[in-house]
């Protein structure tokens, strides 16, 4: 059965690949920043725990992916409930959010990525994540695992294949 990948595959105007991914959700901006901030409930969706120090140059700890060692980054830039950027091993990450409306936010994640050709990976990988933030946002348990090859993630990877996106990086627990 086909998936529908809901990634974009870019080149910033600053020259660098990146996936974007957009959802909207039905609360408000306050209560999708902790989805993004709060270590208890990134962990239910994220690849990591991450512990931040939520200030510009602040260090978060991930920890918890069965694929990673534990590691640190740090705090690019905040603008609580509104942006907040971090390096996360070569890449960055930076979550948008936008008031659409009476309690609805618009959610973007945006993975600016080291080497295009972790644009495949990654953009599967985001699918699967955001695939348990979506059910989270709706109150609802998310079956499966959201870190790692699973068969979901292959499924969305095979997808980005053949849509043409980057590919070619190396696959933990694949590879």
């Amino acid at each position: 059965m086909p998936v529908d990948l809901t990634g974009t595959y870019l080149t910033l105007q600053d020259g660098r690949p990146a996936v974007r991914f957009s959802r909207t959700y039905d609360h408000p901006a306050d209560r999708v920043w902790r989805f993004v901030t709060d270590p208890d409930e990134l962990a239910q969706w994220f690849p990591s725990r991450a512990e931040m120090e939520l200030r510009p140059g602040g260090t978060i700890r991930f920890s918890g992916d069965p694929n990673m060692p534990e590691s640190t980054g740090r705090v690019l830039a905040v603008d609580p409930p509104r942006h907040l950027s971090f390096a996360w091993g070569g890449d960055e990450l930076h979550f948008d959010l936008e008031a659409v409306g009476e309690g609805r936010t618009r959610f973007t994640l945006t993975n600016v990525l080291s080497e295009a050709n972790t644009a495949a990976r990654n953009g599967a990988g985001w699918e699967v994540c955001l695939a348990a933030l979506d059910a989270k946002a709706r109150s609802e348990r998310f079956e499966g695992a959201h870190a790692g090859v699973s068969p979901a993630w292959k499924e969305f990877y095979d997808a980005y294949l053949g849509a043409g996106v980057p590919s070619g990086a190396p696959v933990p627990g694949l590879d």
